[in-house]
């Protein structure tokens, strides 16, 4: 029998076959986000365009006097200083005034970031702590909305757009009347299901058809640009994918039981921020866990606890405080979940 020689090329781990950087990686997210936006700007007009700007350029500035203060270099060609912007104004109402978004961004960066030493050591998100921030200091202005597609939207600003700082945002609901807009309630689709079990048609939330924040647009925008991402190799798919199985794990039993006091699977994915937050927020890679089995678990809980907040908490939404909540628990996710080394025995 002739010798066969066989030859082998082993090498360590892990087997890299690109080299992909940071500034790439937060570049392509951009590219992602900015359908999403665009959506929003033609679907509520130039107030919104303007939250954007604020929010962005805020983050910057916020982000180069940090890096000046530190002594640190400048981090602003990263590009996730202009993710936290962008994400930040899709979370606020499309008319929030536009010097409570310059408090949120300014929040956003040097309580979310800067304080724990910048980009890869925060522990939460950073947009999202922002929002919380205004959340809390801002009730009023946070919980006003405008409806979509008005036909003067390019021709002037929402009311509350320009509103001095500390002074009262007018009344805009003459400003939505003076627009032809009958019968708006000023309600957002999961405040009127919560309140008056009235659900809104599932194709005007795939397209973004209603009230809520500047983000709640097309769901389907959203999810595109998740599948871009992910096919980029820069998203992590198994983290929303888990976040929408975790909201249907606890939608779809109360649904079956009760159908006319709790809502169907579909208005549950679909309505509020949940496409945003699980494509864009939850799967960011700084603050969810690095495990396989821990990005299952993170992205359940966020899922599952979205909606028990939604159904049985005193907020209409429970996104943000989800995966914030998740955010905080993802360390101890991440060590509970860590492979054994092989050749290890447990302790």
């Amino acid at each position: 029998m002739p010798d066969l020689k066989i030859t082998t090329d082993l090498r360590t781990s892990p087997h890299l076959k690109q080299v992909v950087t940071v500034p790439q990686i937060m570049r392509n997210v951009v590219y992602a986000l900015l359908p999403v936006c665009a959506y929003s700007v033609f679907a509520f007009g130039l107030s919104v365009l303007l939250l954007l700007i604020t929010t962005t350029l805020t983050c910057i500035l916020t982000e180069w006097l940090y890096c000046r203060l530190a002594d640190k270099p400048s981090s602003l060609d990263d590009w996730s200083i202009v993710i936290t912007g962008l994400l930040l104004a899709l979370t606020l109402p499309p008319g929030f005034p536009l010097w409570m978004a310059a408090v949120a961004a300014f929040v956003a960066v040097g309580l979310g970031k800067a304080l724990f030493g910048g980009l890869g050591y925060n522990v939460m998100n950073p947009a999202l702590v922002g929002r919380a921030f205004v959340q809390a200091a801002f009730p009023v202005a946070i919980t006003t909305w405008t409806p979509p597609f008005l036909p003067g939207r390019f021709q002037e600003l929402i009311p509350t757009t320009l509103t001095q700082p500390f002074m009262i945002p007018p009344d805009i609901n003459g400003w939505i009347e003076q627009q032809r807009v009958d019968a708006f309630s000023g309600a957002t689709p999961l405040a009127l299901q919560k309140f008056e079990q009235i659900i809104t048609p599932l194709p005007d939330l795939v397209l973004g058809s209603i009230a809520g924040s500047a983000g709640e647009t097309s769901a389907l925008i959203i999810i595109l640009g998740g599948l871009y991402l992910a096919a980029r190799k820069m998203l992590d798919w198994r983290i929303p994918v888990a976040v929408m199985a975790g909201a249907i794990i606890i939608a779809l039993p109360l649904w079956l039981v009760d159908a006319a006091r709790y809502p169907d699977p579909l208005f549950v994915l679909f309505s509020g921020g949940l496409m945003l937050g699980a494509v864009f927020m939850a799967s960011d890679m700084v603050a969810s866990p690095v495990t396989p089995w821990g990005v299952w678990i993170y992205g359940l809980f966020i899922g599952m606890l979205t909606v028990v907040i939604r159904l049985f908490g005193g907020l209409t939404e429970g996104v943000m405080y989800a995966i914030l909540l998740g955010n905080a628990i993802s360390p101890l996710i991440s060590n509970m979940t860590q492979p054994r080394i092989f050749g290890s025995r447990d302790s």
